[in-house]
């Protein structure tokens, strides 16, 4: 399993180029590793947390109109927390996701569905 970002998926007025290209290429690992290695039953998903309550953010978010903009753009009106993350990981790492392999799991509250 592999960590990437909504940043990945979409562009973003407050990410670099960088990360973003970063982002995406984990996505792409992700499928590619998950053909490769299906017939050894080894199965690969990539999760992309959006905005999540955690040191980097909280420095992109030190600007009050800044996070009152991340707010408005999240369906759900909140930003996610790192149990949110884990939950998503949880099942993923689990059997209940044996039939699951180099998928995308996006958990940010619904900015990316806009």
């Amino acid at each position: 399993m592999n960590i990437s970002s909504t940043a990945g998926l979409v562009g973003s007025p407050y990410g670099s180029a960088a990360y973003t290209a970063s982002k995406g290429a984990v996505r792409l690992f992700t499928k590619v590793t998950a053909i490769q290695h299906a017939q050894d039953k080894i199965r690969c998903n990539s999760v992309h947390p959006g905005p999540i309550d955690t040191p980097m953010l909280q420095e992109s978010l030190a600007e009050p109109t800044r996070r009152e903009d991340f707010l408005q753009r999240t369906p759900l009106g909140r930003i996610g927390t790192p149990e949110d993350i884990a939950y998503g990981v949880l099942y993923l790492a689990s059997d209940e996701s044996s039939f699951v392999t180099g998928s995308e799991l996006v958990i940010d509250g619904g900015r990316t569905a806009q």
